[in-house]
């Protein structure tokens, strides 16, 4: 086990109603706010009245700014950043999903930097300071309510960067499993794709003696595997979100990669493609986890019959690791399918023609810095070239 720091500060308040509370949660820390959020659902479904009563209820004022799309824009990002420094905005309370999240911090964020905000995402640069931020979350997927992670794909230059730092990790964040009753059955897809992708970016290591982090990895998994099916046919199961939900969380607050090298070639290899092409990101990620699967695990068959047994359910009577391992894979890949999920490139719309540039740019060979990435296996871009040949 690697030396690790743990620092978990976000606050979860969790269950029935809990949305209605954000006026007096948010009270302490700030007396105006930027309430962020996407399109227009929020207002359908009565979300924002109720955010907007328990604002006005707390005595707190408010600017909003709405409009995020997936794959959050920079373009946006800079509007917000010009609104709450006009407005002395003390708090941002973004209401939605990972993008709306994401949108938020970068928000957050630059309205300390002296620069472009994308120069931090360009250039991993080091802040000193972000204004708070408060989440009521709308969709359980990016896992963004309890990490300090968010990514902005800047339009203009058709890239798409993440960034990490402690100081972004939300002050508060509101978790009502009625909130995600109306999601459409794509989007319960996609963001289970995309919380298992980000246990998986952590799981799959060559760090040795990481046994409770291995079984909390597997359970979590399990959790999501049970519990996503039933979804599909009752999308107001209160007791399947909740288990769903909180998996979402508990897949990307840190606790899960404590003391392991971790991997992230296939968030690097999707992030590609959702620049490229504006796909979904848990949709291309079902797409792209099992072909690096079938690239790497040689480098680590032991990592993946632990999985395939523990995760995925092989019996342990199979005696050929290969086997074990290639049944391991297909058993996920049904799963995908089972919840509607793309398996291919070509299901996704894309074709081969850029295949070669996004491998290139995704390891930094496209603008003469290459450099590798991944954990389990480190991989050139013509190691992600050919994961897209599988993935085809």
């Amino acid at each position: 086990m690697l030396n690790f720091d743990l620092y978990t500060p976000a606050r979860i308040v969790f269950g029935r109603g809990t949305q209605g509370k954000i006026g007096e949660l948010i009270k302490p820390h700030a007396k105006k706010v930027l309430l962020h959020y996407g399109g227009g659902s929020i207002k359908k479904s009565g979300l924002y009245d109720t955010v907007v009563k328990s604002l006005n209820d707390a005595g707190i004022q408010f600017v909003e700014l709405g409009g995020v799309v997936p794959n959050p824009r920079l373009s946006l990002v800079h509007e917000g950043i010009a609104l709450c420094k006009k407005e002395n905005v003390e708090l941002i309370l973004a209401v939605g999903g990972g993008s709306a999240i994401d949108s938020a911090k970068a928000i957050a964020m630059g309205v300390f930097h002296e620069g472009d905000v994308w120069d931090i995402y360009n250039e991993g640069l080091d802040i000193k300071k972000a204004l708070p931020v408060a989440i009521i979350l709308t969709i359980p997927a990016a896992g963004s309510e309890s990490s300090g992670d968010t990514v902005i794909s800047n339009e203009e230059t058709g890239r798409k960067y993440g960034y990490g730092h402690p100081l972004l990790r939300p002050l508060i964040s509101v978790m009502n499993p009625e909130l995600f009753f109306t999601l459409p059955k794509d989007q319960v897809a996609n963001g289970v794709a995309d919380m298992m992708s980000h246990i998986f970016e952590r799981y799959f290591t060559n760090t040795t003696h990481v046994d409770l982090t291995d079984a909390l990895c597997e359970a979590t998994l399990r959790t999501i595997i049970t519990n996503a099916p039933r979804l599909l046919d009752n999308r107001k199961d209160y007791d399947a979100w909740a288990e769903i939900g909180f998996a979402g969380t508990v897949a990307h607050n840190g606790l899960l990669g404590m003391g392991r090298e971790q991997d992230w070639a296939c968030h690097n290899m999707e992030h590609e493609l959702s620049a490229a092409y504006d796909v979904a990101h848990g949709a291309g990620l079902a797409v792209l986890t099992p072909a690096w699967m079938k690239y790497v695990w040689k480098d680590n068959p032991d990592m993946f019959v632990q999985f395939s047994i523990n995760v995925m359910g092989v019996s342990k009577g199979i005696r050929d690791k290969e086997e074990v391992i290639r049944e391991g894979i297909a058993r996920l890949q049904s799963f995908y399918r089972t919840m509607g999920l793309p398996q291919t490139l070509e299901g996704l719309g894309i074709d081969g023609s850029r295949q070669e540039e996004m491998a290139q740019k995704c390891t930094g060979h496209y603008y003469g810095k290459e450099g590798a990435i991944g954990g389990l296996k480190k991989l050139k871009w013509q190691d992600v070239y050919n994961i897209y040949q599988i993935a085809r």
